[in-house]
C-alpha cells in the first residue's frame, strides 16, 4: 500500500502500487512490489512508439515530434498540430482511424457540446500519435489504411523499438482505447527505456523524442495537466502519464522511474511519483501540482490522498 486517503483524519480507502527506480544502466536501484511482472503502459508508450517512427524516417519539428507523443487535452493549438502533420503529407483529418471522442479538456469539452459538435477522431487525446504514424506510412511507402493493424510494417518496427528501449521482450499486445496496439513490458523495462531518452545525445533519435518533450511539454499533455507541469517544472526530464494509472520519468542522469497503481485508480498516480522524486533529491516547482488531491466534503476539502512507505 503507497497511497491512503484520508478523510477527515480517518483512512477511508487505500492504493497498492508498484514503482521502479532504475540505474543508467538498466539495474533496480529501488523497487516497491513486483516490477518485473508485464504491464500495459498505455499512452506511457507513445514516446517509445515515436521514437520507432523517428527511427523509420519521420522528420517533424519538436512541438509536433511532442504531440506525437502526447494524450492532448485537446486544446485548438494540439488540433493545429494534427492538422499540420497530417497536411504535410497531403491528408485530412478523415484519415484519422483513432476512436472518435470529446476533447480531454473539460471546459473545451463544454465548449464543443454547447456549439452542437460531436466525438471525433482529432478531438481525441491520440490524434497526434494517429496523425504521426500516417505520417510515417506516407514516408515509407506503407500501407494507410492498415496502419492500425499488428502485422504492419509500423507496428512491427514499434514493437522493436520498445523492446529495444526496455532491453526485454514485449510480452504482450492489444488494442488499446484509441483503437491502436499496445505491447505490454516490465515496469522496470518502462523505467530504463525514459532514463535512456532523457539522457540521450539530442542528435540521437532517442535524444530528439527526449528534448522534443521536455522543451514542448504543453504539446504532451496541455493546461493544467500534471504530467506538463512536471516536464515544465523539472530541468531536463522526460515525462508520460498512462491509463489505469501508469507513470514514466527520465531524469537527465540517466535513472528512470516507472509506476503503476493496482487498481487504475488516478487520483493516487501524481501523488506516489512526487513522493519516489522527493525521495531521490529531485528538485521541481511542480510538487505543488503532483500532490494536491484534495478529498472533498459539499464540495470543500476535507482530507487527501497522500503517500506512505516510501
Amino acid at each position: 500500500m503507497l497511497a491512503y486517503v484520508d478523510r477527515g483524519g480517518f483512512v477511508e480507502s487505500v492504493h497498492r502500487a508498484s514503482v521502479v527506480v532504475t540505474a543508467p544502466d538498466g539495474s533496480v536501484e529501488r523497487a516497491w512490489g513486483d516490477v518485473a511482472a508485464p504491464i500495459f503502459p498505455r499512452s506511457s508508450n507513445k514516446p517509445l512508439q515515436a521514437l520507432a517512427m523517428v527511427r523509420a524516417g519521420l522528420d517533424l519539428p519538436d512541438h509536433l515530434l511532442a504531440l506525437a507523443c502526447a494524450s492532448h487535452s485537446g486544446l485548438a493549438y494540439h488540433l493545429d498540430g494534427v492538422r499540420e502533420i497530417l497536411g504535410g503529407v497531403g491528408l485530412d483529418e478523415a484519415a484519422l482511424q483513432n476512436t472518435p471522442d470529446l476533447p480531454y479538456d473539460a471546459a473545451e469539452r463544454e465548449r464543443v457540446l454547447r456549439a452542437g459538435g460531436a466525438p471525433t477522431s482529432i478531438f481525441q487525446n491520440c490524434s497526434g500519435k494517429h496523425a504521426a504514424m500516417l505520417a510515417t506510412c506516407h514516408a515509407n511507402g506503407w500501407p494507410i489504411e492498415s496502419y492500425r493493424d499488428s502485422s504492419h510494417p509500423l507496428q512491427v518496427a514499434m514493437a522493436a523499438t520498445i523492446a529495444d528501449l526496455a532491453g526485454e521482450p514485449v510480452a504482450a499486445s492489444a488494442v488499446d482505447g484509441c483503437g491502436a496496439p499496445v505491447m505490454a513490458i516490465s515496469l522496470r523495462g518502462l523505467a530504463w527505456a525514459f532514463g535512456r531518452l532523457a539522457s540521450a545525445d539530442p542528435a540521437t533519435p532517442e535524444g530528439r523524442v527526449g528534448h522534443a518533450m521536455s522543451a514542448h511539454p504543453e504539446y504532451v499533455g496541455g493546461e493544467g495537466r500534471d504530467v506538463t507541469a512536471l516536464m515544465a517544472g523539472t530541468l531536463g526530464v522526460v515525462a508520460k502519464d498512462g491509463a489505469e494509472a501508469v507513470y514514466a520519468v527520465g531524469l537527465p542522469d540517466g535513472r528512470g522511474i516507472a509506476l503503476k497503481v493496482a487498481d487504475g485508480g488516478q487520483r493516487a498516480r501524481p501523488v506516489i511519483l512526487a513522493a519516489v522524486l522527493r525521495s531521490l533529491g529531485v528538485s521541481s516547482s511542480a510538487y505543488a501540482t503532483l500532490e494536491y488531491a484534495p478529498i472533498l466534503g459539499h464540495g470543500e476539502p476535507v482530507g487527501s490522498v497522500y503517500a506512505v512507505g516510501i
